[in-house]
């Protein structure tokens, strides 16, 4: 079986076919976005509990790894993949759709996407480089915050609890999106440069 021996890259492969469903359901409420028709709450709240569990699910694929000593180069590179594709996928939904495009800017998805081509970028040169960029307790807030800030726009939809409330606190949550990430890039921009300049100095 491969790497597909170990649950830890069962769960990351589920995983991303998991963001590929929860993707389906949200092209078919752009459709009827398209078409005129009135939101179906019934698919926006299969949309929430697919989010919810593939996103849940990544805290229990990093603690088998850890547990059962299965951290593999696959898990490494896969695993930050789908949380990438399961994030930013999503919010370009929600950038799109009629109903959530208040909450979720073009511009504030344009500038979550480009720290991470950054970092992906950054972290690949100092690689080469041998260095090592790990993610860090700020990467780890900015991903909270991601999937609090997505996770509390479509489930106001789906169960209809659009009051002054959440509505605040979907704005506060992409607000602190935006803010982890740019803060999170920085960090890392920083520990960057504090390596290139140990490898001038060696």
């Amino acid at each position: 079986m491969g790497v597909f021996r170990y649950w830890p890259n069962r769960i990351t492969a589920l995983r991303f076919l998991g963001a590929l469903g929860l993707f389906w359901i949200l092209a078919q409420d752009e459709s009827r976005s398209t078409m005129g028709l009135f939101v179906d709450r019934a698919w926006l709240r299969w949309a929430f509990w697919t989010f919810v569990l593939v996103a849940a699910s990544d805290v229990l694929d990093g603690w088998l790894a850890r547990r059962g000593n299965h951290v593999t180069a696959f898990g490494r590179i896969a695993d930050p993949f789908v949380d990438k594709v399961l994030v930013l996928g999503t919010m370009i939904f929600l950038c799109v759709l009629p109903w959530s495009s208040r909450w979720f800017p073009a511009w504030i998805v344009v500038v979550v996407m480009a720290r991470e081509f950054l970092i992906t970028a950054i972290r690949g040169y100092v690689e080469t480089m041998g260095g090592e960029l790990s993610a860090d307790w700020f990467g780890k807030v900015k991903m909270f915050a991601q999937c609090f800030a997505i996770g509390i726009v479509i489930g106001m939809k789906a169960f209809d609890l659009e009051t002054p409330f959440w509505s605040a606190t979907g704005h506060v949550f992409v607000w602190l999106t935006l803010a982890t990430s740019v803060g999170s890039c920085l960090s890392y921009m920083i520990k960057t440069r504090r390596f290139l300049l140990e490898e001038v100095g060696k």
